[in-house]
């Protein structure tokens, strides 16, 4: 396939506003060669003057392409003209590679208040289609835009909420008048580029187990498909997102510049809970200084600042009230902090507190998360462990649908306090659940004789562990916060871990 290209351009002027707006859309497919990934669409109005307008991810096609969409809205002023007819390329640049859309080097074309146009031989298509759904969602959309030529005189949605055991079958109904949309308004010319708009609308309970497809039949009884490219169209299952991260205590040389370097990659990566250990704050004679508290800086720094708890343990680094902390899209309740450590004297290194907090996830359910810092094995880690496992055991309850206990645990890998968690048989590690499978397989499920050996290279000591039956699962788990990957900003990685419902 072509590593991107353009399935439709969008190009209205909206009439009904005041002052007149100009509304642009392009929607386009790409090959999913890397995470990191730039995607531009380079176009110039009826001035001439070439602007670059970033594409956003919109949604995934099968396994290994992608669905991206970029937009802008002009609007008409005293010394602002609107763009009219456009021109444009498409730009994708990944991997140090640069891969170009540009109509076999003529650049596209879409002339003002013209609607929508097909491109690459496109003759029916998914338009302006939802990539998730909103909280208690029961009713969505669904417009197929197809070429005129084919001369369609139906088209029906075909639809199932039970994995196609029974189909239900909705027409879609003919706009003869495009601004009659939900997406575009007042067209002038809604036929310039031989489309025909059909919409319909599902309504159900069960949207999130929703599929659907599109058939459009002509007077000749042929018929077209538009099927996904036969993966089907579907709401993504609600992912959880989850970064543990240890702060290294204020620690960092170019410190403020890496808080900064953080909330840019949860804004980027669009991270939905983020547990920090290390999290610290001046001393000030014990009374601490909630202004120089690094959680509540990351925080503050986010596009869109999230729930925050946080609660410290004890004096680090002789100048600093060194913490733990939670951070969260979603709102928390049954906020907790306690200590697990034998101590609770703030003077010793050794008093460890963990915060805990519910989290109510849209699709998911509540879910009770727990960040901790637990010491070293000569430090307490087993009895630490321990009472931590208690108090997530006693806050468990029907309704909480998974258990995470999150944080830097100071146990490696493969060595003995590793293996008093396995020998807890009650939690998992949820990095090894997606990143080495027969690993894991054989470490949690039949607790192979020799498991520390599969273990010998993997030095970590941060993780995610997942209470059993749980009614999540971990679908992917990267490493971040590398000199790789987004550049360090601690003395620790972070592992950033995707979930699904179950």
């Amino acid at each position: 396939m072509n590593k991107i290209k353009l399935l439709y351009v969008e190009n209205v002027i909206i009439r009904k506003t005041t002052p007149v707006q100009q509304k642009l859309t392009f929607f386009m497919q790409v090959e999913n060669i890397d995470y990191a990934k730039q995607i531009d669409v380079i176009w110039a109005g009826e001035e001439g003057i070439w602007q670059i307008l970033p594409a956003e991810y919109h949604s995934m096609l099968g396994h290994d392409k992608e669905y991206w969409s970029a937009s802008i809205t002009l609007t008409l002023t005293e010394t602002q003209l609107l763009a009219g007819n456009i021109k444009f390329s498409l730009r994708y640049q990944v991997l140090d590679e640069e891969y170009l859309d540009n109509n076999n080097k003529h650049n596209y074309f879409s002339a003002a208040d013209s609607g929508i146009r097909l491109t690459n031989n496109q003759r029916i298509q998914n338009i302006g289609f939802q990539n998730y759904l909103y909280d208690n969602q029961k009713t969505i959309s669904i417009s197929a835009v197809v070429h005129r030529s084919f001369n369609a005189n139906s088209v029906i949605i075909h639809w199932t909420t039970d994995n196609w055991q029974t189909i239900t079958k909705t027409p879609c109904h003919f706009k003869r008048n495009y601004w009659d949309t939900t997406f575009s308004s007042n067209a002038r010319n809604p036929n310039q580029y031989g489309t025909q708009l059909w919409t319909a609308s599902i309504h159900d309970s069960n949207l999130g187990k929703l599929q659907y497809v599109i058939s459009c039949e002509n007077k000749r009884h042929k018929i077209l498909w538009e099927n996904n490219e036969g993966h089907n169209y579907f709401f993504p299952q609600q992912q959880l997102k989850v970064l543990i991260l240890n702060l290294h205590c204020y620690q960092e040389e170019n410190q403020d510049e890496k808080f900064t370097k953080i909330a840019k990659t949860i804004n980027e990566l669009e991270i939905d809970i983020i547990c920090l250990q290390e999290a610290a704050e001046y001393w000030r004679d014990g009374q601490g200084d909630w202004e120089s508290n690094a959680a509540k800086i990351i925080n503050d720094r986010l596009t869109n600042p999230f729930y925050i708890h946080y609660d410290w343990s004890h004096l680090g680094f002789d100048k600093y009230r060194e913490g733990v902390a939670i951070l969260s899209r979603y709102p928390l309740s049954n906020h907790e902090a306690q200590y697990v450590s034998d101590s609770h004297d703030e003077y010793n290194i050794n008093s460890r507190k963990v915060v805990k907090a519910r989290v109510d996830v849209p699709y998911i359910g509540f879910i009770n998360v727990f960040s901790a810092h637990l010491s070293w094995m000569e430090g307490g880690f087993k009895s630490q462990f321990q009472r931590l496992q208690q108090w997530a055991d006693i806050n468990n309850s029907d309704d909480i649908k998974a258990t995470l206990l999150c944080g830097d645990f100071n146990i490696t890998a493969g060595t003995e306090g590793y293996g008093f968690v396995i020998d807890s048989c009650d939690y998992e590690d949820q990095f090894l659940a997606v990143n080495e499978h027969g690993i894991f397989d054989k470490i949690f499920r039949v607790n192979d004789a020799h498991w520390q050996d599969l273990l010998a290279d993997d030095y970590r000591i941060d993780y995610i562990f997942m209470k059993k039956n749980s009614q999540l699962k971990a679908v992917s788990a990267k490493v971040i916060f590398t000199e790789q990957n987004y550049g360090r900003v601690s003395d620790h990685f972070g592992y950033l871990m995707t979930f699904e419902a179950l």
